[in-house]
């Protein structure tokens, strides 16, 4: 990973805010916190959800800190313990979920005419079915070779498309006009032993992808890049080959247990809760970037504030299940009875926030965007745009006062999403992942058109939410952006501990609404 240069640099702590001092001190204003934070009690952290994933192997073999695997509860569980010794209450709120994940690593191998194995995550991907077998490859109907300029091919689309196929064979479809639920589902009808699905070829359809699926499939899927599937089609003997070996091992569980971990301070006004939250878990290993940084961050402000009985009271919860689609957070919000709901009068996100290639992004209901699109976000009440902006203006504040630009996020894709739809106000931080990070977002920040993290400069898509990569570990975030973007987060929950303008407010906040210009939008899946 190439290093980023921060254009804002972690302040050290003030004389009066060292380690040894802020261990027992009270840190009743916004500034006691911020400067209390530090890199190294954040890194420490780092450190230790590091080691959890290296100690905790997934089903595929590799450190990991997902939902429903073991690194995911050992998580949880020195976390608990963390604020436990802190003198917080603790409770472990556990909730059920759809678990998936390959087993080893999926192969797709051509056993003649030429040995060769193809590149996990390179040159093919597995859909999440399993099965495997080694058979001759038949080309279906349909396929247009060299590709046309923009989409033409409905390949495998009709019935009539597999007239010929000999069963047991493994069926090479090209992408195309249909759904690749409905090319499987006649490759199925057809007897196929499993199907090998090549993107298409047209001007952005030639590299690897990974399809979406109906759920009721009973043969291996495997998506390819374009040149893998010529490569075959050309190689293709009627009644001879290429001869393909596939396997594809992994377990599904409809009922694997997750938890969120819920710390209560002591102390506060138990009718005005501030929650302050990140998400716990990964997606696809060691998950250091997104999200042991922001489960770092509240880790240690809990820390820092463990002396101190704030105005409201604090309610900081790690969230399980982000990654496969907020269940955690949806779960604790749907459930939580509606007085108690009531309760809650601001959240606090804090989702990514080391990245080397940054951008400093503060949630905004109302006029924050997408990261991956840029478009308008999901629309929230009107009622809590106010109220929203109080906190995230505090967020802003300590960014000015460091002289470092921001950039104004919605809160689709994240934890504060769940709040937001029920009315709670919320803001929080987040510094970017995956790809692409614009030009005008490098006139903002510096840095690097392309990835935020993983390989920098480039466009490959980074670490975090791409499959069989296995990078987003301790070397894929920056400690220095670590440690302004934690402050940034601890001068909002500073202020918001206090405030009065939300908590017991009778009207809609009065914070000013500034223009700016963005979490993330889960990706939709690709269906044809």
């Amino acid at each position: 990973m190439s290093p980023v240069a921060s254009s804002a640099t972690a302040t050290s702590p003030s004389a009066d805010a060292t380690p040894a001092a802020c261990a027992n001190r009270v840190n009743n204003t916004p500034q006691k916190l911020v400067d209390c934070v530090n890199k190294d009690d954040l890194w420490a952290h780092m450190v230790k959800f590091q080691q959890i994933a290296d100690a905790n192997p997934g089903a595929d073999g590799h450190p990991s800190r997902n939902s429903g695997e073991p690194g995911y509860k050992a998580s949880a569980d020195y976390v608990a313990g963390v604020m436990r010794a802190a003198g917080y209450n603790v409770t472990l709120q556990e909730y059920k979920f759809h678990y998936f994940s390959f087993v080893g690593t999926p192969v797709m191998r051509e056993d003649s005419p030429t040995l060769q194995s193809f590149g996990l995550g390179t040159e093919f991907n597995p859909g999440p079915v399993v099965g495997s077998t080694t058979a001759k490859v038949q080309p279906v109907a349909g396929i247009v070779v060299p590709a046309t300029p923009t989409p033409s091919s409905a390949s495998g689309c009709a019935t009539v498309d597999f007239a010929g196929f000999v069963p047991g064979n493994i069926a090479l479809i090209q992408r195309g006009t249909c759904t690749f639920a409905q090319k499987v589902a006649n490759a199925e009808a057809a007897g196929a032993s499993a199907a090998v699905i090549f993107n298409e070829g047209n001007p952005g359809r030639t590299g690897l992808f990974t399809g979406g699926l109906s759920g009721d499939e009973h043969i291996p899927v495997l998506f390819t890049t374009y040149a893998v599937g010529t490569q075959l089609l050309t190689q293709y003997v009627p009644g001879s080959g290429p001869v393909l070996t596939v396997d594809v091992q992994a377990i599904d569980d409809p009922n694997r247990s997750d938890w969120n971990v819920i710390a209560d301070s002591r102390g506060g006004d138990p009718n005005n809760i501030l929650v302050i939250d990140a998400h716990l878990d990964a997606i696809y290993g060691a998950g250091m970037l997104d999200n042991a940084s922001g489960s770092a961050t509240i880790l240690d402000i809990a820390q820092q504030l463990k002396s101190t009985t704030t105005r409201n009271k604090l309610r900081f919860i790690w969230f399980g299940g982000e990654e496969v689609g907020l269940l955690g957070s949806e779960y604790y919000v749907s459930t939580l009875p509606a007085d108690q709901l009531a309760k809650i009068k601001f959240d606090l996100d804090a989702d990514v926030t080391a990245t080397p290639n940054y951008v400093a992004g503060v949630l905004d209901p109302k006029d924050g965007v997408t990261l991956f699109g840029r478009d308008p976000g999901t629309p929230m009440p009107s009622s809590i745009w106010a109220p929203s902006a109080i906190g995230r203006d505090y967020g802003i504040q300590y960014l000015n006062s460091i002289g470092q630009n921001h950039i104004l996020f919605s809160s689709d894709g994240t934890d504060a999403f769940m709040f937001q739809q029920a009315g709670i106000p919320a803001s929080g931080v987040l510094t970017g992942q995956d790809c692409c990070k614009l030009a005008s977002d490098v006139a903002l920040f510096g840095g690097y058109e392309g990835n935020f993290e993983g390989n920098i400069p480039s466009t490959d898509g980074g670490c975090v939410d791409n499959p069989f990569r296995w990078c987003d570990n301790l070397s894929n975030n920056d400690p220095e952006v670590l440690t302004w973007m934690s402050k940034t987060f601890a001068n909002m929950v500073g202020h918001m501990a206090y405030d009065t303008q939300v908590f017991d407010s009778t009207k809609p906040g009065t914070g000013h609404i500034t223009k700016g210009g963005l979490k993330l939008a889960p990706k939709p899946a690709i269906t044809s």
